[in-house]
């Protein structure tokens, strides 16, 4: 059954945290090892989208950065996207987070070792201080995902963007990359615990750059940002028409 199969990604996958979380932690802590937590991340996701029966595929991988950071600015529909963007678009990607993830003690401490940086919008002070620390990782030339929509749609189509992490970009002159993705609320749907087989599509824009662009620019390329990520969202509806006849 659909709980069965749903409940195996959730067991496994807390076990290998409580299993490879500490020692890795303590790893990172003495010897600086960030990759290798990055390395045991990857792993955590790979084994429970592979319980999971949960595929992806990414178009457009060419226009990822690799050789410097960036603000991989992405679409959100379901719960699965940001472990599977994690996974799928670059080896090393940051995450602002919501700070609700910090009532998880082991993971909590795992995204903080990782660079992850927890945001909470009910408090704005607290928000742009995270703000700040984003953009200032980035100089140090981290590359981070953000959802600006703040949520999940329940319709699929793009919700108003909050400006946070914009301004991180603007604040640390980094490309912003558009990023949309699909497929996850036949794998997850809003509101329920139970994980399906899906196959999620992800396409990746041409960077947008931010260099010399001032805040006050912010609402512009908020508006150039999410047109691109509509046309994205727009080409990959049409591809999965075009496979569905």
């Amino acid at each position: 059954t659909a709980a069965v199969r749903s409940a195996a990604p959730y067991v496994l996958v807390s076990l290998y945290v409580l299993i490879v979380g500490p020692p890795g932690m303590l790893l990172a802590l003495a010897f600086g090892w960030k990759g290798h937590l990055y390395a045991l991340g990857h792993g955590g996701v790979r084994l429970a989208l592979a319980l999971s029966g949960i595929r992806y595929r990414v178009i457009g991988r060419e226009h990822v950065p690799l050789d410097r950071a960036a603000v991989y600015c992405s679409n959100h529909q379901s719960n699965v996207d940001p472990p599977v963007l994690f996974d799928a678009v670059h080896p090393m990607m940051h995450i602002l987070y919501k700070h609700e993830i910090d009532k998880i003690p082991i993971l909590a401490r795992a995204f903080r070792f990782g660079g992850f940086i927890p945001v909470d919008r009910r408090n704005k002070e607290a928000a742009m201080r995270s703000i700040e620390a984003g953009a200032q990782s980035i100089r140090e030339g981290n590359s981070f995902l953000i959802f600006p929509e703040g949520t999940r749609s329940r319709t699929g189509d793009l919700l108003p963007f909050k400006k946070g992490g914009f301004i991180m970009a603007i604040k640390a002159q980094a490309p912003i990359v558009p990023v949309a993705i699909t497929g996850g609320t036949a794998a997850m749907k809003r509101g329920s615990r139970l994980v399906y087989p899906a196959e999620i599509t992800i396409k990746v824009g041409r960077p947008i750059e931010t260099a010399g662009l001032s805040l006050d620019e912010r609402d512009q390329l908020i508006d150039r940002v999410r047109a691109e990520i509509a046309e994205l969202l727009r080409s990959l509806h049409e591809e999965t028409s075009r496979r569905a006849r």
